[in-house]
């Protein structure tokens, strides 16, 4: 199990030395990770140069102070990566960071927008015959052997059902996916991208994907049946 700590800090110069030489003993095996929002104290010089003494220790210097709930939210998006890399590693073709299985969801997020994600992936779980409960997720880690094996340059969904179409062509191949449980928290700037269109887009696709792929099957129990009787 990889361990990551995140330490969100502001104008602690005076404690972060002996609080990272502290977790350096009390947590070993952990990786440290100091999110500094432009102290001016020096925090983040001091932070910095604990780093350089040790590989297990990363600092994230911001513009300025964005608050608590901010950083930790930047540390836990940081720490994700390597969990995804780290199940790849294991023996995933696929890692993805799942909203949808235990220990995953969402936060401040509006209702409709919740109802429609969850039914969305729910639907697109159903009609494709995936395992997979948040196929829409772009927290995400490839083998690059089973990447390149779906050919993702030949793909043609863009928005969010591209990432529903290698899933898709992963599980029809037998690839071994795995899901990571994320918390998704909304975002703080900006705008999401998701529109009517996106949606409309994807619920196509997937429906058309989901039947091409039923009567596939249909056809060949067919064959087999037709295969068998005139043997």
């Amino acid at each position: 199990m990889s361990v990551a700590i995140v330490l969100p800090t502001y104008n602690e110069a005076q404690n972060i030395e002996r609080l990272l030489g502290a977790l350096n003993e009390a947590v070993p095996q952990a990786t440290l990770l100091v999110v500094d929002d432009a102290s001016p104290d020096g925090t983040g010089r001091i932070a910095d140069a604990c780093a350089a003494a040790s590989s297990r220790i990363t600092v994230i210097h911001r513009a300025g102070k964005e608050g608590l709930g901010s950083a930790y939210r930047h540390g836990f998006s940081w720490a994700l990566v390597p969990a995804l890399v780290a199940a790849v590693e294991a023996g995933a073709d696929a890692a993805v960071g799942s909203r949808y299985v235990a220990g995953g969801g969402t936060r401040d997020w509006p209702l409709h927008r919740r109802l429609l994600s969850r039914w969305g992936n729910l639907y697109t779980g159903w009609i494709l015959g995936v395992t997979v409960r948040d196929c829409t997720s772009g927290f995400r880690a490839y083998r690059g052997s089973a990447l390149a094996a779906i050919a993702p340059q030949t793909t043609r969904a863009e928005g969010y059902a591209f990432l529903t179409e290698l899933v898709l062509r992963l599980h029809r191949r037998g690839s071994r996916i795995v899901e990571v449980p994320i918390t998704f928290v909304d975002r703080r700037y900006g705008t999401s991208k998701m529109s009517s269109r996106i949606i409309a887009e994807s619920m196509l696709l997937v429906t058309r994907w989901g039947i091409s792929g039923r009567l596939a099957a249909m056809r060949e129990r067919i064959g087999g049946v037709s295969g068998r009787r005139e043997s």
